[in-house]
């Protein structure tokens, strides 16, 4: 049986025009690090690299340990030293990033290393890791529509509806891209837009 782990979990479900305060798991990622706009060959590499091991870390362990899954979609983290560079002037060469790719908590090191290994010609396959992400308690949306249309809905978040709660924030923005960015007008890309999250007055 192949498990969707995008149905399983609630982190992944999100509602449009709704923050919805929620306490997600640690999970485990394939992880790669950088800085600066994602409109570069930087953070294609490390999309180009993320996904051919993520596809040999399935296959491996739906031949050698039985278990199949759906590979999950592409996630982002995104911070800067100026976080209006998110919700403002979205000066994109100001970010910092870590690409994200969920896998199951059954994928060891050693699995992890032989998929790496079945990869060699991966632009950015030295940067790779296996790591777990724990956020916690936080706050998340649904996003419709460009990337770059995204700063009004952040704002919100940030300055209204997390102070309101008597939040703060923590830790890194997190995107979740639902949508195949090659195949979807950006008018119609659907991405949960999360923010870690803790009582403001710890």
């Amino acid at each position: 049986m192949k498990i969707d782990f995008k149905k399983e979990l609630a982190a992944y479900s999100a509602r449009r025009g709704v923050f919805d305060v929620i306490d997600v798991p640690p999970l485990r990622y394939l992880m790669i690090d950088g800085h600066g706009d994602p409109n570069t060959k930087a953070y294609g590499d490390a999309i180009s690299t993320i996904f051919p091991v993520a596809y040999k870390l399935k296959f491996l362990s739906k031949r050698e340990l039985e278990r199949d899954y759906v590979v999950m979609p592409l996630e982002a983290l995104w911070w800067s030293a100026d976080m209006s560079s998110f919700t403002t002037d979205r000066d994109k060469s100001q970010w910092d990033w870590t690409a994200l790719n969920m896998v199951p908590d059954w994928v060891t090191d050693e699995l992890f290393d032989r998929a790496v290994a079945a990869a060699p010609e991966a632009p950015a396959i030295e940067r790779i890791r296996l790591g777990t992400l724990d956020e916690g308690r936080c706050v998340q949306t649904l996003h419709l529509g460009s990337f770059d249309d995204e700063g009004p809905v952040l704002a919100e978040m940030h300055d209204e509806f997390i102070p309101s709660r008597g939040l703060r924030m923590t830790g890194k923005h997190h995107e979740i891209y639902l949508s195949d960015i090659r195949r979807t007008d950006p008018a119609k890309l659907r991405t949960i837009l999360r923010q870690p999250v803790a009582s403001a007055g710890t």
